[in-house]
């Protein structure tokens, strides 16, 4: 086969196993068995193996790749990654919002909108020219850590951006300055790493079989295995992510229309998202995603609602490392009944003693519990 042809073929099969990469991680659709998509992988590999100058950065087959690293490097955002403020009632949540429409008196009904807040890991994400190129934690906001190698090996996060269907609707609008940015442009992505409940309890039980150390929870395991310095122990996690913010300008003008464009680019975002007119919305919300939560594939730990306009939400400001124009609402609490085994005394540094219960161990928000302490006599009668 001379290089011509060998280009064309190795074109055409990155094509094809993105297209069932993005099927399968994104959509959560399968059109060929995972024998056949393996032999077109392998046969990708072959050709790129016999001409090695034809291997690019965005090729399926650099998934993972390299040696292990010894360190992380630091990575200055260009954009700060915030965290969020915290509500876990009603009344916070009233609370927050009375003091917001305060600070914007000449909008009278400002659109809300509301989101998973997953529970894992924020990511940032960034493609030049259409291709990913680095990956960062968040850190403290202003500095992350380099993760680009462990973020390639996720299959729901693609190495090269393109469309995926008709640009419609609203976004025609914004079609000329994607476009732009995808030949000659940066592109960055904010979204939230995670382990399924299926790939955790498929860890577990390897670990378990080997006699190994059981993980405690998804959330802890999908930030631990974001920060292993071999990428291959990083894949054999398979780890999924959701993106939730386009930190680019393309024009879009609300929220809402930054989850359109990430679908659009071909990113798996929320698709329990929705707009939120009222308080009354936000409440009827926040419980029916509650009650589904069990059902879902991941854990979450409640909702994200902000403003959709975001030129109300940059209005706003920032307050402490938080966005005023946005608010993670928890859910309560989870709640579990166990058996106390045992109760033994501990001894602490100053010599008190503090009663330990030793419990039947019980998992509670993924977090195996079997020791609490009993020193809050009160609340224990």
């Amino acid at each position: 086969m001379k290089k011509q042809e060998v280009a064309e073929r190795i074109q055409k099969l990155r094509k094809t196993i993105d297209r069932h990469r993005y099927l399968y991680h994104v959509l959560d659709r399968i059109e060929i068995s995972d024998a056949a998509l393996d032999s077109l992988k392998h046969e990708l590999k072959k050709l790129e193996d016999e001409f090695p100058d034809l291997i690019t950065p965005d090729s399926p087959t650099q998934r993972v790749g390299g040696e292990a690293q010894d360190k992380f490097q630091k990575v200055r955002h260009a954009v700060p990654m915030l965290s969020l403020e915290d509500v876990f009632s009603e009344e916070e949540f009233s609370d927050w919002h009375t003091r917001i429409k305060k600070l914007i008196p000449d909008v009278r009904h400002p659109e809300l909108f509301g989101e998973l807040k997953f529970d894992g890991l924020a990511v940032s994400v960034l493609y030049e020219n259409g291709i990913f190129v680095r990956g960062a934690t968040r850190g403290d906001g202003e500095t992350g850590e380099d993760v680009t190698q462990n973020l390639r090996t996720i299959e729901s996060i693609p190495l090269r951006l393109e469309f995926h269907g008709a640009v419609s609707g609203r976004l025609a609008a914004y079609e000329k300055a994607i476009r732009r940015a995808l030949v000659s442009g940066m592109v960055e992505v904010r979204g939230e790493v995670i382990i399924t409940k299926k790939n955790f309890e498929k860890i577990n039980a390897a670990q378990k079989r080997k006699s190994e150390k059981i993980y405690a929870n998804p959330r802890n395991l999908a930030a631990g295995s974001i920060r292993q310095l071999d990428p291959a122990i990083t894949a054999s996690r398979r780890l999924d992510f959701f993106a939730y913010e386009l930190v680019t300008d393309m024009g879009q003008k609300t929220h809402s229309e930054e989850h359109e464009l990430l679908a659009l680019l071909g990113f798996k975002s929320d698709t329990e998202a929705k707009h939120l007119s009222s308080m009354k919305e936000v409440y009827v919300f926040h419980e029916a995603v509650s009650k589904k939560r069990d059902a879902l594939d991941y854990h979450i730990d409640g909702i994200v609602v902000q403003m959709n306009d975001n030129a109300l939400f940059g209005r706003l400001g920032v307050v402490g490392k938080a966005p005023r124009g946005a608010v993670a609402f928890k859910f309560p609490p989870e709640e579990a009944t166990t058996h106390v085994l045992d109760i033994r005394s501990q001894v602490g540094r100053t010599g008190v003693l503090t009663p330990v219960a030793h419990l039947e161990p019980v998992s509670i928000g993924g977090v195996v519990v079997s020791r609490a302490t009993l020193h809050n006599m009160d609340e224990i009668e």
